[in-house]
C-alpha cells in the first residue's frame, strides 16, 4: 500500500523568487503569488505544513488595474468609534501606498491560520530590493 507523503517543517526547503509587475493585472498577478506562498505550485505540498516560498514583487507601481476599480471599488477600515467607517478608493490607495496594496490583496486570498503565509512576501514599488543576498530567482507569470 503506498503511503501518502506528508512534509515535516524541518525538510522544508525554501527558494526565492523575484517577481516584475510591470504591466500586470492585480488580481491574477496576486492569485499566482499567494498559491507560491502557500506552496501550491509544489508535488510537496501539505496543508498543515508551510511549504511555500518568498515572493519579491517589484515595481508594483506600474501594475495594471482593470476596469473603472481606481474609481469605483474602496478600502474600508474602521476607527472604532461612531460614525467612524473610512473609504479610500482604489486610486488615491495606489497613488499614496502601491505596496500596501498590493499586499492587502494578496493577503485577502490567503487562508486565515496560524501559518502566517504573508510574512514570506516582500513588495516594493520600484525596481530595488533589499534581497540580493538570497539571490532571488527571476519568476515570468504571464
Amino acid at each position: 500500500m503506498n503511503k501518502t507523503y506528508m512534509a515535516k517543517k524541518e525538510q522544508v526547503e525554501r527558494k526565492w523568487f523575484i517577481v516584475d509587475a510591470t504591466d500586470k493585472i492585480l488580481g491574477r498577478l496576486a492569485a499566482q503569488v499567494a498559491m507560491i506562498l502557500q506552496g501550491k505550485n509544489k508535488p510537496t505540498y501539505t496543508p498543515h505544513v508551510d511549504t511555500g516560498d518568498f515572493v519579491v514583487v517589484v515595481n508594483v507601481d506600474k501594475i495594471k488595474i482593470t476596469g473603472k476599480k481606481l474609481e469605483k471599488k474602496y478600502l474600508y477600515h474602521h476607527s472604532g468609534y461612531k460614525g467612524g467607517l473610512r473609504a479610500t478608493s482604489y486610486g488615491t490607495f495606489m497613488e499614496k501606498y502601491p505596496d500596501r496594496l498590493f499586499e492587502k490583496v494578496v493577503k485577502g486570498m490567503l487562508p486565515k491560520n496560524r501559518l502566517h503565509f504573508e510574512k514570506k512576501l516582500k513588495v516594493y514599488a520600484g525596481p530595488e530590493h533589499p534581497h540580493t543576498a538570497q539571490r532571488p530567482e527571476p519568476l515570468d507569470i504571464p
